[in-house]
């Protein structure tokens, strides 16, 4: 695994925890952030031929 990949996995956890904290808070705002960061980090590891459990129930939009 190189230290982009690496990387993407780790913002990928982040955001994912972040993501269920929002949710749980009833933060939407915040949420519907975690869930773009999401996308674009599932955008970028496609272009990459990266595969991240955690994104994979996002798009790349």
């Amino acid at each position: 695994m190189t230290e982009f990949h690496t990387e993407i996995t780790r913002r990928a956890s982040r955001a994912v925890q972040s993501l269920r904290t929002a949710q749980e808070a009833g933060d939407d705002y915040l949420a519907s952030v975690r869930e773009a960061e999401l996308e674009n980090l599932a955008r970028l590891a496609d272009e990459h031929g990266l595969r991240i459990p955690d994104l994979a129930g996002y798009h790349a939009a």
